[in-house]
């Protein structure tokens, strides 16, 4: 049996052992490639449509992501296509990204969490991990979504989060139709509603936000700040509207070791389930003797300022940004775009670090509910 996988999947020849697995750039994956495959195993980047699988022998596709909007779905039902995808597997990873953007722009900004309202749009498997994560820091909280109800936060409709929100992040499917589409859901109109001191979090998908609008806003309002980890037209990213943007990155806030294990478990398990065979191999397995990441040091004079420090020595933001800045030197900067996600660095979650900081640190209490440990 062959299978033909994404590069940037993980750990996919060792979960099957025993296939034949070909791991090809994503977003060079062509019909030609798959006319003596059985499966597609794909991440964000393919767009697997009709015109794609037509005529070949592909019976499964599997997407090692949360979000299927790279997917032709009706298409591939009708083509008889099982599909299977990974909802859940790097909502932790996001919401990591997001708590480090809060405690990066708290320690600049020089506001308290306690001060502030984080309105999360989009309340799945990722927005309850960034509102878990943002209560733990002591964020007060809103959340929005039309389909989901939380009872453990205040839910509003959107033009209300939005004008009531210091802090908006943005965690849904792309989506253009139906009654509640997402495409551009913020635009002119929608991010005119934000006080003149707000932040805009992108860890979605790029097309969420009309591009154009928010580098409008951002050069008339300068008091606002924008981080974007997603981009409306990837893999070209505009430099106009990344020169305005506080952190930028490549598409990456949910790409930690964990959510790329959990991603390729999860549609690899399904792929077997679906064509009846063995199951794949454990993911504990393939990582449990993985070696520990060096211990995180502390740095800065004020608890804000050492909460900085260790959350982007865990997820480096900093450094994801000057490298997405640089790319756009580069030839091709859509090229080198892809090769900074193809070329990520290990990046691990919160659970998996230990910290050399003094016991009696006042910032024990969160370090420890955020998930890191200390170093023995």
């Amino acid at each position: 049996m062959r299978v033909v996988a994404d590069e940037n999947m993980p750990l996919v020849g060792a979960c099957l052992p025993g296939l034949d697995v070909e791991r090809l750039p994503g977003r060079r994956i062509t019909r030609a490639d798959l006319m003596t495959a059985d499966a597609l195993l794909v991440r964000s980047v393919t767009r697997v449509d009709r015109a794609l699988l037509e005529g070949t022998p592909v019976r499964f596709v599997g997407s090692a992501t949360i979000g299927t909007d790279h997917l032709d779905l009706p298409g591939l039902a009708a083509l008889g296509i099982q599909v299977a995808a990974a909802p859940g597997c790097n909502a932790r990873a996001v919401g990591e990204y997001v708590a480090t953007v809060l405690a990066s722009l708290a320690a600049e900004q020089d506001w308290q969490p306690g001060a502030r309202t984080l309105g999360v749009v989009g309340l799945g498997n990722t927005g309850q991990a960034v509102l878990a994560l943002a209560r733990l820091m002591g964020f007060r909280l809103l959340g929005c979504d039309p389909f989901v109800t939380r009872p453990e936060v205040e839910q509003v409709t959107l033009p209300e989060l939005l004008a009531r929100a210091d802090v908006v992040s943005l965690h849904v499917p792309l989506t253009r139709g139906g009654a509640h589409p997402t495409h551009h859901l913020l635009d002119a109109a929608a991010l005119a509603r934000l006080p003149d001191h707000a932040i805009v979090i992108n860890a979605c998908r790029g097309e969420v936000v009309a591009g154009a609008a928010l580098g409008e806003a951002l050069a008339a309002r300068p008091g606002l700040t924008a981080v974007l980890d997603v981009w409306e037209g990837e893999p070209r990213v505009p430099a106009d509207l990344l020169a305005r943007v506080r952190y930028g990155s490549p598409h990456v806030a949910g790409y930690s070791q964990e959510g790329k294990w959990r991603g390729t478990a999860m549609v690899c398990q399904a792929l077997c389930a679906s064509l009846g065979l063995p199951a794949p191999r454990a993911l504990a397995a393939l990582t449990g003797k993985l070696p520990a990441p060096a211990p995180l040091l502390a740095v800065g004079e004020t608890p804000a300022a050492r909460l900085r420090s260790l959350l982007q020595q865990a997820c480096p933001l900093a450094r994801d940004d000057a490298a997405l800045r640089a790319s756009l030197a580069e030839p091709d900067p859509g090229a080198a775009f892809d090769a900074l996600r193809r070329l990520y660095p290990a990046r691990r979650e919160f659970t998996a670090h230990r910290v050399r900081l003094p016991a009696a640190d006042p910032l024990w209490p969160l370090l420890g509910a955020l998930g890191f440990g200390p170093d023995a």
